[in-house]
């Protein structure tokens, strides 16, 4: 914790350091001090748009949201501190993985981003899944590159370049096209011996597409792979100007390597060793563990990906989180509104959150789904989300609450039983995202969902933005200690964690539900079916 004078001073003379993660419904920037102290943050919410059946964000958008956001930073710095960064000590981006940004030799956009959440790649996942005798989910970015090129699109001969989000914006703003190893994990699958591609399968691909498309090596067209301390290119003159047009920030900055949000969610909940693991809820839901060695089975409802340091990690990725959870929020906040109370989107949520703990253990009898889109784990290429229930089930405000979180953990808990099964331990699962800022709900359910305790530290809403700073003022300390290391002594160190270990009741009740959530999925296959 540093003090006021501190702070501004570390501003003043370019110590600080800027993080900034594209997430799936906001893009954030976060300035932090050495120890990892947050000095500033702002932040522009962007939704995703579902044009001609694919998800995806302009790229316009990108660059709009993030000017935005680090131009609230800067206020938020003046306000505060009484002084504007012009200079920074590092700097990262983190964003969103997998999904495909293709790019011809010219640098210019081949077809509209494809994010993490389409579902249209499935012969594609499933033929290289067989090819490599590992899982490629239907959301990485090879997936959709093989899509297109079984599909015949007419962009594949131009195709000179391929990137995640993240690893677009850093190249903007750097020059450089490279990926942090994390993030490059959700590309192609990596060989933690290495920590690069896995050069096997890169040449069975080759193989695999020479009749199709001649001429198309991976090795040329996908970003260069580095690992957490690696300095990843600087911010260029250009860069500088899309960064910031008020030409506040200076260029010349180093970079970390680019990662996912996945990674940063690592790093932002000190999980990057094995037998930790973290859970981050957003728009989307994932767990990742820290694994003691490679799982026996190839499992399609498990990513293998790694730690921005190369590490390997089982990762249990799932399209829709908690979105569907904030919809019903809204309409109690509609309903107060019509009833003459404007009352706060924020409290609502909290007062809706916090009703789940008076629920059955079990539900009540009520289901709820929250398939806004495709849901792999789940067996769904199209997303219905449903509240269904029994005539004798009781239909209460505390019931809904509850099972609006369960739904947002049933498949989740789904992929955790199959690591579980694999024989996967894990000494905590460390939780971070918007949901966990109100206390004791949301930890306490998630805890019973995968029956593991579940902590929460400090920097849980800071998430991302947060963890890719930490990675970038990382650069400076990577050649004394590992990340592992790093993290521990010099990040956390003193952080405050709050523990919650699963409660029995809630254990058998959410057991329960499971066990009705799954029978219940034929239900959601038949919704999607019919409409």
């Amino acid at each position: 914790m540093v003090d006021p004078a501190q702070a501004r001073d570390a501003i003043s003379a370019g110590e600080a350091t800027l993080g900034i993660e594209l997430g799936s419904t906001r893009i954030k920037a976060c300035l932090v001090a050495a120890d990892g102290t947050v000095l500033a943050t702002g932040s522009h919410a962007w939704e995703n748009q579902f044009v001609d059946r694919t998800w995806t964000y302009s790229l316009d958008a990108v660059w709009t949201g993030l000017q935005e956001s680090v131009a609230a930073l800067l206020a938020d710095a003046e306000e505060k501190h009484g002084v504007r960064p012009t200079a920074l000590r590092a700097l990262g981006v983190s964003a969103m993985m997998h999904g495909y940004l293709a790019f011809d030799a010219d640098g210019e956009l081949l077809v509209p981003f494809r994010t993490w959440r389409n579902t249209s790649t499935e012969a594609a996942a499933t033929e290289l899944t067989g090819l490599f005798g590992h899982n490629i989910p239907l959301r990485w970015s090879i997936a959709h590159l093989y899509q297109a090129v079984l599909d015949e699109e007419p962009h594949v001969p131009q195709v000179a370049f391929v990137t995640t989000l993240a690893g677009y914006v850093h190249w903007k703003l750097t020059g450089s096209r490279v990926l942090g190893v994390g993030d490059a994990s959700g590309v192609f699958p990596i060989d933690p011996a290495t920590r690069d591609y896995d050069a096997r399968m890169l040449a069975q691909f080759d193989d695999l597409v020479a009749e199709r498309q001649p001429g198309l090596r991976l090795a040329d067209v996908l970003p260069e792979v580095l690992v957490a301390g690696q300095e990843a290119g600087r911010l260029t003159d250009e860069g500088a100007a899309l960064l910031d047009p008020s030409g506040t920030l200076r260029s010349g900055t180093p970079f970390c390597p680019p990662e996912g949000d996945a990674g940063t969610g690592m790093v932002a909940t000190n999980a990057v060793a094995p037998r930790t693991g973290n859970v981050s809820v957003g728009t989307s839901i994932f767990a990742m563990i820290v694994l003691e060695k490679a799982l026996e089975r190839v499992h399609t409802e498990i990513d293998l990906v790694t730690t921005p340091a190369g590490d390997l990690v089982a990762m249990v990725h799932c399209n829709n989180g908690a979105s569907e959870l904030g919809a019903w929020a809204e309409v109690f906040r509609q309903f107060a509104v019509a009833s003459g109370h404007d009352t706060d989107a924020d409290a609502v949520f909290g007062t809706f959150l916090r009703a789940a703990l008076d629920g059955d253990a079990d539900g009540g009898g009520l289901l709820a789904y929250n398939f806004l889109s495709g849901e792999p784990i789940a067996g769904l290429a199209e997303g219905r989300p449903l509240v269904v229930r029994t005539p004798d089930s009781r239909l209460t405000l505390a019931n809904v609450a509850r099972t609006q979180v369960y739904g947002a953990f049933g498949t989740l808990s789904l992929g955790m039983r199959l690591l579980a099964e694999e024989g996967v331990e894990v000494d905590a699962l460390f939780a971070h995202g918007g949901l966990f800022r109100t206390a004791g709900v949301a930890q306490r359910l998630l805890a019973a969902a995968v029956d593991a305790p579940v902590a929460v530290g400090d920097t849980a809403s800071e998430g991302g933005a947060w963890g890719i700073a930490v990675l970038a003022a990382y650069l400076d300390a990577s050649d004394e200690l590992d990340l592992g290391a790093y993290l521990s002594t010099r990040v956390f160190a003193d952080a405050k964690v709050d523990v919650v270990e699963p409660d029995a009741d809630d254990v058998r009740g959410f057991t329960a539900y499971l066990e009705r959530y799954t029978a219940g999925l034929a239900i959601a296959q038949a919704a999607a079916d019919a409409v």
